[in-house]
């Protein structure tokens, strides 16, 4: 029997599918294939195979529900962070959830992106444990069973494949493993850019407030709808809420020299902030920082906060910022 096949084993597939649960870039599918035709020609057990990945899948997304009930949007902010549109991604998994609830997780591992960010927001949402754990077994026995059986009816042609298995291996790595690594050295490529593009853009929060209270030419924009639910949390004066989306849709935006541009999220490290600083930059837009810290830093100082936006067009226009088209009006806080 070939070397590929033979070596799969019952803790090899419970690594593979723990690792993937959480997120690490482990071709687990691959695995159930493979287990499922060693299944079907008596090298394994089709429900040794089923257990041993329905807990894999069970104790890793349990410790994902632990970190959503404890961290809650932390939590979904990190796992949403590398997603093209995070504030999409979060306000969409918060919809599909609160419509459908636990049942969610019965087809949740079917669907790219819904998978990772479920169990956390079960947690974050406050779902009692041993329902979680009743419906997340049930969602991995259903997805864990699939790829399995698929394994097990190809059992038959098991000995025409294990002659040819080393090419097959290599051309699945080549087509399956490569792209994911790829992948992944982008992603951490893009971690690191935008964690040394913050490095040189922050500014302390005592800055900020002794230029605000000069009068200078500083614009103050609010991400946290970009971010997340804002709802119930203050803002800086002075602060106008930005869309960042709607800078893509500009086609000219010019602002003046001695105006500086300030982004702030909620959370402490500026990811997010930093992610779009990068966006702005390569918008031709260089006056603009990244508030340390975050607005926790700044209510962490005790510095005022409030409940009202700057109005965005008067402060296009105090600033001299030249936007075309005009920039769509965002409501204020009432």
């Amino acid at each position: 029997m070939n070397y590929y096949l033979t070596h799969i084993t019952y803790p090899i597939l419970f690594v593979a599918v723990f690792a993937r649960q959480l997120s690490l870039p482990v071709p687990a599918l691959l695995f159930l294939l493979t287990g499922g035709a060693l299944a079907g020609s008596g090298k394994l057990s089709f429900v040794g195979i089923l257990l041993v990945a329905v807990l894999g899948c069970v104790l890793a997304d349990l410790l994902w529900y632990e970190a959503g009930r404890l961290r809650g949007k932390r939590v979904l902010r990190l796992l949403c962070a590398l997603t093209r549109d995070p504030s999409f991604c979060m306000r969409r998994g918060k919809e599909i959830f609160a419509k459908k609830g636990l049942r969610l997780l019965l087809i949740a591992k079917f669907v790219p992106g819904l998978d990772g960010i479920c169990p956390p927001l079960a947690g974050m949402l406050g779902a009692s444990r041993p329902a979680f754990l009743v419906y997340d077994a049930g969602g991995a026995s259903f997805w864990a069973a699939a790829y399995i059986g698929c394994g097990f009816l190809f059992a038959r042609q098991l000995d025409h494949v294990a002659q040819r298995i080393s090419a097959v291996a290599t051309v699945v790595v080549l087509v399956f493993g490569v792209p994911l690594l790829i992948m992944f050295v982008l992603k951490l490529t893009q971690l690191v850019m935008m964690i040394r593009l913050l490095r040189p853009l922050q500014i302390d929060p005592g800055m900020l407030k002794s230029r605000l209270d000069l009068g200078e030419k500083v614009g103050v924009l609010d991400l946290l709808r970009f971010e997340e639910d804002p709802e119930g949390v203050g803002v800086i004066p002075g602060a106008v809420r930005l869309d960042p989306l709607e800078i893509r849709r500009k086609k000219r935006i010019v602002i003046p020299s001695d105006v500086n541009l300030v982004l702030y999220c909620r959370s402490r490290n500026s990811f997010v902030s930093a992610r779009v600083a990068l966006a702005m930059r390569k918008h031709g837009i260089q006056n603009i920082y990244v508030l340390k810290g975050g607005l926790e830093a700044w209510k962490g100082l005790g510095f005022p906060l409030t409940e009202q936006f700057a109005d965005m067009e008067a402060e296009i226009a105090r600033l001299g910022i030249e936007v075309t088209p005009p920039w769509n009006h965002i409501p204020l806080r009432t």
